[in-house]
């Protein structure tokens, strides 16, 4: 009779244990954030003490002193997050500030693999790292076409690429002559 007993306590710790743990610990979920507000959902979700990550990549803004880089996320509105602990609910990030919804497919949370998150902070690693040169769209020997409208759409070939300037090789009244440009003035043709 007492082994009995010790059976079915030891089923009902077995139950306990298992109802206890969060089938979402392990996984990546997703959230729609608030526009313009997914730094804002990033900190409260980390206030919360849910694992969180926003994705972003670094772009270069043109500014008085030169192109300055600015990291933008990679999936405008999208963050995801886990719950660091098993006692952990979901449920509380819905009325998280700067969330917008959880992510859902009928019932189901919205689910990113953790290997396609670490692809994605390996991409996100490699690109942070990157110069403007490096990220740049023009390279030495391509054709572009100059968009300021008084030069007429000027076509020449790309010399070199510096943090602040491109300089294009142009004929200009049949002589070759080298200009040198912002980033925005210039467009790659085809």
């Amino acid at each position: 009779m007492q082994d009995n007993d010790k059976t079915s306590d030891k089923v009902k710790d077995e139950t306990k244990v298992k109802d206890q743990q969060n089938p979402w610990q392990d996984k990546w979920l997703v959230a729609y954030t608030k526009p313009r507000q997914e730094l804002v959902a990033l900190q409260n979700l980390e206030r919360q003490n849910f694992e969180a990550y926003l994705p972003r990549y670094k772009k270069f803004k043109n500014t008085e002193i030169g192109p300055v880089p600015v990291f933008e996320p990679m999936f405008p509105r999208y963050i995801l997050f886990r719950p660091s602990k098993a006692e952990q609910s979901i449920e509380t990030v819905r009325s998280t500030k700067g969330i917008s919804h959880v992510v859902r497919f009928g019932f189901e949370p919205g689910v990113v693999s953790s290997s396609m998150v670490a692809t994605i902070q390996a991409f996100e690693a490699s690109q942070h790292q990157a110069t403007l040169q490096e990220m740049s769209n023009f390279k030495a020997g391509q054709k572009v076409k100059l968009k300021h409208v008084g030069l007429g759409a000027l076509e020449g070939l790309v010399q070199s690429v510096s943090a602040k300037r491109v300089a294009v090789l142009l004929e200009i009244l049949g002589r070759p002559t080298l200009v040198q440009v912002d980033h925005h003035q210039v467009e790659a043709l085809g």
